[in-house]
């Protein structure tokens, strides 16, 4: 069998270390142009350098970004972008434009080249087109079903690589092409500026009666009648290897930190486990109930969504769990864990230490101590740091969460 690749957002140079901390095998991110997730915090071409640098000492991936469609003038730099990168040793590039597809090969000829999802890959003549031109993957459409994914395997040569996404926010319009956002805010979501209409409340006018708005509710908060729930495939990766799917990609890049790395340790002991030829374990579908999500979906793995594949009665997310802190360091002699302070909690507080490799633990905090030893029964300050006594030894990155 071979294991699929995890492939997890990286908003930041804080986010890609915490995706291979948690078991991703590569990452994607953005440098300050060309990527279409203006939103997120992205690289500069110092930070690219040194995630690359980090990766590579790991023996992990990082992909580049630059799926924008560009007009004339944003094709201004673009080659020595793609010069500079490449030098640094970037596993690959992603594009979703033939031009700048020609761009990548005429300046790096040995740059792999992976074809993005909002090129709206859905049938194996693109693909293969797409490989013929020397695209070492394609990305494909969020549109597909999994039986389409097996007849575009079956189709396509092995050295093909072939991506979808497993995880995250489902957009309301076809492979991420949206005209919403540039139509009504002047903000271009095929340039990376989305201002995510999808999420918003809208009001229905008659074309008769201009000016008079009818509301459409199901409750008196409104409809929400372009809202997509968030995809979750984590119960179907056997499915999802079958079917041919050479890596795994969460949806994310402006997600937090603690977002990435939960998530991505869900699909890291799914995929291990179901290799291993070991069952299921529901506790790894609760994880995901523990970030930041809408209500979930399969997409379109199963067939085309209906109507249930909507939220209408709200934009706001669930969100159960809150980080409030991450450990630096174990201290062996005195057991104790020394932590950096993310949000509020209290002596007397149970929480769960999300450990990278292992099951999560659950601490009740008798005590905890601020960085002059004294004895505190609460840490409001942001970033402080501060020490809990704990007999269970946790490595550096280890994540302390509290529910709500």
């Amino acid at each position: 069998m071979n294991k699929p690749e995890l492939l997890a957002p990286a908003g930041s140079l804080s986010k890609l270390k915490f995706a291979f901390l948690y078991g991703a095998d590569a990452v994607y991110i953005g440098g300050e142009a060309f990527s279409l997730r203006e939103a997120a915090e992205n690289f500069s071409m110092q930070e690219i350098k040194e995630g690359i640098e980090y990766a590579h000492e790991r023996n992990k991936k990082v992909y580049i970004t630059a799926n924008i469609l560009p007009h004339n003038d944003d094709l201004s730099g673009f080659k020595e972008y793609i010069s500079e990168v490449y030098s640094y040793g970037a596993d690959a590039v992603i594009v979703s434009d033939l031009g700048l597809f020609d761009i990548v090969k005429s300046v790096a000829p040995d740059f792999n080249i992976h074809v993005s999802t909002q090129a709206n890959n859905v049938n194996f003549a693109s693909a293969n087109m797409w490989h013929k031109l020397g695209a070492s993957r394609v990305i494909l459409a969020r549109e597909l079903s999994l039986n389409e994914i097996s007849e575009i395997r079956k189709n396509t040569p092995k050295d093909l690589e072939l991506e979808c996404f497993v995880h995250g926010a489902m957009c309301i319009s076809y492979s991420g092409r949206c005209l919403l956002s540039n139509y009504m805010t002047g903000r271009d979501s095929n340039l990376g500026a989305c201002a995510h209409p999808c999420r918003w409340k809208y009001h229905l006018m008659e074309e008769k009666r201009e000016g008079e708005y009818f509301p459409v509710f199901e409750n008196d908060r409104g409809t929400f009648i372009f809202n997509s729930k968030d995809l979750n495939m984590i119960r179907f990766v056997p499915e999802l290897i079958k079917a041919g799917v050479s890596s795994f990609k969460i949806e994310g890049r402006v997600k937090t930190e603690y977002y990435v790395a939960t998530v991505t340790k869900a699909y890291r002991d799914a995929i291990d486990r179901y290799c291993d030829g070991l069952p299921f374990d529901e506790k790894i579908a609760d994880e995901l109930l523990k970030v930041s999500h809408r209500e979930y979906t399969t997409g379109f793995f199963f067939g085309k969504p209906d109507s249930n594949q909507q939220i209408y009665g709200s934009s706001s997310y669930k969100r159960d769990y809150d980080l409030v802190g991450v450990v630096d360091g174990y201290n062996n002699d005195t057991k104790t864990l020394e932590v950096t302070q993310r949000n509020k909690f209290f002596v007397g507080d149970e929480i769960e230490l999300m450990i990278p490799g292992s099951d999560f633990r659950v601490l009740k905090i008798d005590k905890m101590y601020d960085k002059d030893n004294i004895s505190i029964e609460s840490c409001p300050h942001a970033m402080m740091k501060l020490f809990i006594p704990c007999e269970i030894e946790c490595p550096k990155g280890t994540i302390l969460r509290k529910a709500r």
